[in-house]
């Protein structure tokens, strides 16, 4: 079978001979036969398809956009044809002239000249800019504040910076020892500037505005404060006996504060464990008790609680019924009103005079905050411990007289007191290696 198909293909080859279609043969018949393809997948669309009419039909388009611009179906009859009257009149002059023969172009000049009348595409990154959206939008907003009059602060900084003709000259400063000169007062008030804030600002020449806060003082209690008549070296009895009753007053609130916290902290005895209540805990959980007749008691209960429909239309009627009654009572309360309006308006007043009252209270707590220690910190200001001698402690002159007290913590308390500094208590010791004893040769010679 092999060496007859050679055979046939040799055949074929030679000059003179002539092809035969061969209906019986099976070869034939295998090259004819339509290939049957899969068309519900998607790689297979494509396959065995004649497009040739429409690849014809885009490529009569071509040729009519290169040949005339465009389609000509939609040219005009004026641009498609023209009336031959004859030859072209020859222009004078304007024919360049070779021998007697107008010169034609090159060859090569024709190849390279442009024959589509199809125009180029538009170079597009050619016409882009970087941050043009950006661009675009400062000069909108900048053509916005033109409108308004505004100028922008960029600009407004160079105008600044513009070098100023200087056409005064400068004072000449008279000589220390020239007795006509002008006395400048240190105590007069500061000359205010007439120039630009801005200006002054951005070359540094006005100072920071200083925030009000900064100025306002934290307390309003003074710096040192005098201690009462009794306690001076020489004090008069009775102001002497107010300060003791001052500090004895201090003690005793001190003292009762400690009682207070002693109460709190005590046990109570009936809250005590006893021999019963322990036994009770014990055995509570050992003994299982029936609870039968409980349960039996709980579902006859239940039982009788189960509401009928009759119970429950007579529900809803009684629901219905007292919301009628009080949007009557509510009715009747707006109708009365109309005739009190008399002594709303007592009221009225009466409330505006209260809170009155109230504003002028808060406005007296607040000044008495002001001369009260803040809470600035975890701990809350102590005072200090009032400096006081007994009746037979008081020395008859200065002399005898024994200091008392710390100027550095009396310094220290008062600041906390004016809300300078937060409250604070001295920081504990410990140590973190226990110390060990050693005795010593010699300690141990001598014991």
């Amino acid at each position: 079978m092999a060496a007859n198909r050679r055979m046939k293909r040799m055949a074929s080859s030679q000059p003179g001979f002539i092809k035969l279609k061969s209906v019986s043969g099976g070869d034939s018949l295998g090259s004819t036969r339509r290939k049957r393809l899969n068309k519900n997948k998607k790689k297979n669309w494509n396959k065995n398809i004649d497009i040739n009419d429409v690849d014809e039909f885009l490529e009569d388009i071509r040729h009519q956009e290169r040949t005339t611009g465009g389609l000509l179906s939609e040219k005009t009859d004026e641009s498609l044809f023209f009336l031959d009257v004859g030859p072209p009149r020859k222009l004078n002059g304007k024919v360049k002239m070779r021998r007697g023969k107008p010169v034609r172009p090159l060859r090569i000049d024709l190849i390279l000249q442009h024959d589509s009348l199809v125009p180029a595409p538009k170079d597009v990154l050619s016409y882009q800019l970087p941050n043009a959206k950006k661009l675009r939008r400062i000069a909108q907003k900048a053509e916005h504040l033109a409108a308004k009059g505004i100028v922008p602060r960029r600009q407004k900084k160079l105008l600044n910076l513009r070098p100023v003709e200087k056409t005064e000259s400068k004072a000449v400063t008279d000589a220390n020892n020239n007795p006509e000169r002008d006395f400048y007062d240190i105590w007069a008030p500061e000359i205010k500037s007439t120039a630009d804030p801005w200006y002054l600002q951005q070359t540094r020449k006005s100072r920071v505005k200083r925030p009000e806060k900064l100025n306002a003082k934290p307390s309003a209690l003074p710096a040192v404060e005098v201690i009462a008549p009794g306690g001076s070296y020489n004090p008069d009895f009775f102001s002497h006996q107010a300060l003791l009753q001052e500090a004895h007053d201090v003690e005793v609130k001190k003292q009762k504060a400690e009682d207070k916290l002693v109460r709190q902290l005590a046990v109570n005895k009936d809250h005590l464990a006893t021999e019963e209540t322990i036994f009770r805990e014990q055995v509570e959980g050992l003994v299982e008790q029936e609870d039968d007749d409980n349960n039996d008691e709980k579902q006859e209960m239940m039982m009788a609680l189960k509401k009928t429909e009759k119970d429950r239309r007579k529900e809803r009627a009684e629901i219905l019924k007292e919301q009628s009654r009080q949007a009557d009572k509510e009715q009747t309360f707006r109708q009365q009103q109309l005739f009190q309006l008399r002594s709303i308006k007592t009221s009225i007043k009466q409330d505006e005079a209260d809170t009155k009252v109230k504003q002028i209270q808060r406005k007296a707590n607040q000044e008495a905050e002001k001369s009260q220690p803040r809470r600035l910190g975890k701990l809350k200001f102590q005072a200090q411990d009032l400096e006081v001698q007994l009746s037979d402690e008081l020395a008859g002159s200065l002399r005898q007289l024994k200091p008392e007290g710390s100027v550095l913590k009396d310094r220290f308390k008062s600041m906390q007191k004016r809300n300078l500094i937060e409250p604070r208590e001295r920081a504990k010791f410990k140590r973190r290696l226990k110390v060990k004893y050693q005795e010593k040769r010699a300690f141990r010679e001598i014991t």
